[in-house]
């Protein structure tokens, strides 16, 4: 039995080491969202509750996996006591791009910062192009193939 419990211990310890959610306040996002120089950056809003952002994220990954001119970062709006909950769910869903649980819980002190169109409604995207400083933002469910030609909208 003591082998069992060792070796189930370093089965949890090395799952939970898979998934390292960074948690982050709004000025990290912000400075993301300011970038000068880089890939077109990808930044979406979701929740682990969400079925829309859960439905559209193997779209992201998807992107995040095959456009190296691409920078997906997958921003969770979860509460931070959930961090355990939200790495489970990125373990089981295999996720590779980039996922920061943003800690603010006062949405409207930073919503309007991201896009002043924002209602506040989930999944939201915005993309944009550093390079030339083209953005734009969706608040809705993405479907097959828009999110391709929301990116080239902004080459």
């Amino acid at each position: 039995m003591k082998h069992f419990s060792l070796t189930l211990f370093a089965l949890l310890v090395a799952v939970c080491s898979l998934a390292q959610t960074k948690v982050i306040k709004y000025p990290v996002l912000d400075a993301l969202m300011k970038k000068q120089e880089g890939p077109v950056q990808v930044i979406n809003f979701w929740a682990t509750w969400c079925g829309p952002c859960v439905k559209e994220l193997p779209m992201f990954e998807q992107v995040n996996a095959s456009n190296p001119a691409v920078k997906v970062t997958l921003i969770n709006l979860d509460f931070s006591d959930k961090l355990d909950k939200v790495d489970a769910f990125i373990v089981r869903k295999n996720m590779k791009s980039d996922v920061l649980l943003l800690d603010e819980i006062d949405y409207n002190s930073w919503i309007d910062k991201v896009d002043k169109s924002w209602e506040g409604a989930i999944p939201a995207t915005l993309i944009y192009n550093p390079a030339t400083g083209k953005r734009v933002f969706t608040q809705h469910e993405l479907k097959e193939g828009e999110l391709e030609k929301l990116i080239a909208s902004v080459q």
